[in-house]
């Protein structure tokens, strides 16, 4: 089988004959005698057996065909400049990969300015996964993910001991919130726990595949519907599909077109109105990428964008 005639050398001498308008000038640049550049272009041309270069007069121009290996070429001289750029890097301790879990309380929108700036400087293939409840942590412990954003405070690092560190992200504040088309939202508060039982939950399903899954909020009742969500819980309720506890973080838009409103019940120490959310990742972790989150994810700011 014969060599395939195009190389990277061989797109870079067409790339710089276009630019410089001439074999000469693309010698020079090249650091090539030119009689080796005119040499390396027939010998392209006679692999291919294609004319790529109209010699004809002062300045040497492409063909057809000279312009399309051109176009398609430049994609793979910038796809192997970045293959180079890349694993360099990565040699220099940038993580082939880093899997982040993201809870689902945190909306994946306010990710996005870090993700940007991640994008632009490092080498890292990102893997983004969505999570709930104790399926964040799950993520994390069962090797699914290197590191978990919005995981609830505490979780298994009690059991699993020192083999994972946190960082605070803040706390969500959680209200019972209602339609105001729903029944609910006409009765006085607070409401008792047997008025909110006597009416459909929206819940949201535990993505553990491991660990035991986790409920939060839960009435007791026997009416629910589990969605995959927090954003998709929020939604159900302001539909008045049915009631549920919600951070009050996520639903200043729903209360400000008057989707949604709370209500004060007897039963919010009991079902914990503040949850304070973590950063997790494992303790022997290591690597630039996810330096560069765990430094990002300790500036007050950055916590304050997305956990409000």
């Amino acid at each position: 089988m014969s060599a395939f005639p195009l190389s990277l050398d061989s797109l870079r001498l067409v790339d710089a004959v276009a630019r410089r308008g001439g074999f000469a000038a693309a010698a020079q640049e090249l650091g090539r005698a030119p009689s080796a550049i005119t040499y390396a272009a027939r010998r392209l041309e006679d692999d291919l057996d294609v004319l790529l270069f109209d010699r004809r007069g002062y300045r040497a121009r492409l063909t057809p065909a000279g312009e399309e290996l051109l176009r398609e070429g430049r994609h793979l001289l910038a796809a192997a400049d970045d293959l180079r750029r890349r694993v360099q890097r990565v040699a220099q301790g940038w993580e082939r990969e880093l899997r982040i879990a993201v809870d689902s309380v945190v909306p994946f929108a306010r990710l996005l300015p870090l993700l940007e700036q991640f994008c632009a400087q490092a080498p890292t293939q990102l893997r983004i996964s969505h999570e709930v409840l104790g399926g964040t942590w799950d993520a994390l412990v069962g090797g699914r993910a290197d590191l978990a954003i919005g995981a609830t405070a505490g979780g298994p690092q009690a059991t699993h001991g020192s083999g994972f560190r946190t960082r605070e992200l803040g706390e969500l504040r959680f209200v019972f919130a209602v339609s105001p088309r729903h029944p609910l939202a006409r009765c006085p508060a607070p409401l008792s726990v047997a008025q909110m039982r006597a009416h459909r939950q929206i819940v949201v399903g535990d993505t553990s595949q491991r660990l035991a899954p986790r409920t939060a909020g839960l009435l007791g009742t026997t009416d629910s519907v589990t969605v995959p969500s927090m954003a998709d819980k929020i939604a159900a309720q302001a539909a008045g599909l049915g009631v549920g506890y919600v951070p009050l973080q996520l639903i200043g838009e729903h209360l400000a077109r008057g989707e949604l409103i709370v209500k004060d019940t007897e039963s919010e120490r009991e079902h914990g109105e503040r949850a304070p959310l973590v950063a997790a990742w494992r303790a022997d972790a290591r690597g630039k990428a996810i330096d560069w989150w765990l430094r990002r994810l300790s500036a007050a700011a950055v916590r304050q964008a997305l956990v409000g």
